[in-house]
């Protein structure tokens, strides 16, 4: 059974640092792309950054490209949102997701995500 398991969030001020894990089990990952995904109170869902899984190839929303940077480690199965310079308009309920990729490529909408995380709060004060 897949299990995706986030944490990391918190209450951090702006301008600060926080990250997110998500820790996978279940299945081997090797053909899958992870993501991140954050939902805003009154807001849909949105993508933020993706990984694949193999190679390691990534892909950011133009909202957090250079601010935020997403990582992997292989040895824990576990997939890392480095989020800097943080921003009132980051506070959202992040998600993590999997994806098994059609032809390797990296995509961004939530539909093509079998599996998702229970999502962890992140607050950025003013």
């Amino acid at each position: 059974q897949v299990q995706l398991v986030e944490s990391g969030g918190g209450l951090v001020q702006a301008g600060g640092s926080l990250r997110l894990s998500c820790a996978a089990s279940g299945r081997t990952f090797s053909s899958y792309a992870i993501g991140w995904f954050r939902q805003a109170p009154g807001k849909e869902r949105e993508f933020v950054a993706a990984i694949r899984w193999s190679g390691g190839t990534t892909y950011y929303a133009d909202s957090v490209k250079g601010r935020f940077t997403i990582s992997r480690d292989n040895a824990k199965n576990t997939v890392y949102l480095q989020m800097n310079s943080l921003k009132p308009e980051d506070t959202a309920v992040y998600y993590c997701a999997a994806d098994a990729l059609n032809r390797g490529l990296i995509r961004t909408s939530e539909r093509y995500y079998a599996y998702w995380g229970q999502g962890t709060q992140v607050t950025v004060s003013s």
